[in-house]
């Protein structure tokens, strides 16, 4: 029992150089543990409305910073935890949208801005009462292709197999690369963290970047170990890195013209 998709949009104005910055998220799976009597019995007594998820996100959004979104989400998580006594876990997710500033007369414009794709960068934070609090932070919906420097052979073939051998191919995916944060204790533990999370999203963007491009790939399982395995030495306090990088296609269309 939950709400989802709480749409939150918070602008930073910078009053000496009218700067603006804006971050634009949606909470997701923002919980409310309840007992097992609120459905059986109709006993609403321990029922949290989502209407009160809803304005607590809100609430939260505006007594605290919204960024980085690792910090944000442990702080929603705990706070139901410690608010509601009947409330034992709770997982919040953040999809936080993605708005690049505008270039202007060549200038970086101060309150004007681009939705530049539709990448997003995800958390799920996850604070169980008296254990800590587990965060995974990702990156999704980041589509990327190259046009060579990727091949695919020497697989198993049998009577089922249609696919040819290619030792040059088009290479393009959607990627979805999530890691996971050794246990934080608490909010302060996480808030003494804070620059570590911009900078792991920074890294973990990098590698995916550079290895998909510079990597002559001899087939997308290697090319994403190679992604993982920078990730995990470049942020120790990760102790997981996992990958989703499915096909998409391009096909070669034989074609003989004759005039």
């Amino acid at each position: 029992y939950g709400k989802d998709n709480i749409r939150v949009y918070k602008v930073h104005r910078n009053e000496q150089t009218g700067v603006h910055d804006v971050v634009e998220m949606t909470a997701l799976d923002v919980p409310s543990q309840t007992e097992r009597h609120s459905y059986t019995q109709a006993d609403n007594s321990v029922i949290v409305a989502t209407d009160t998820m809803k304005n607590t996100v809100y609430v939260m959004a505006k007594l605290h910073p919204v960024t980085p979104p690792e910090l944000f989400g442990a702080i929603v998580a705990t706070h139901f935890v410690e608010t509601y006594k009947h409330i034992h876990v709770a997982r919040v997710k953040i999809v936080t949208h993605r708005w690049t500033r505008m270039t202007v007369d060549g200038n970086h414009h101060p309150h004007s801005f681009m939705r530049d794709g539709a990448e997003t960068r995800n958390v799920e934070a996850v604070a169980t009462e008296g254990k800590g609090i587990d965060i995974r932070s990702a990156i999704a919906g980041l589509l990327v292709l190259k046009s060579t420097g990727s091949a695919f052979h020497g697989f198993i073939r049998n009577e089922f197999t249609t696919l040819p051998e290619v030792d040059d191919r088009i290479l393009s995916t959607e990627v979805d690369c999530g890691w996971t944060w050794l246990k934080f204790a608490d909010v302060k533990a996480i808030e003494a963290a804070v620059p570590k999370f911009d900078e792991a999203w920074s890294n973990a963007r990098d590698v995916t970047l550079q290895t998909f491009a510079k990597d002559e790939s001899a087939s997308v399982q290697n090319t994403m170990y190679k992604m993982c395995e920078q990730i995990l030495a470049a942020v120790p306090m990760v102790e997981a890195v996992e990958y989703s990088l499915p096909n998409k296609h391009y096909f070669q269309i034989g074609m003989h013209l004759q005039r």
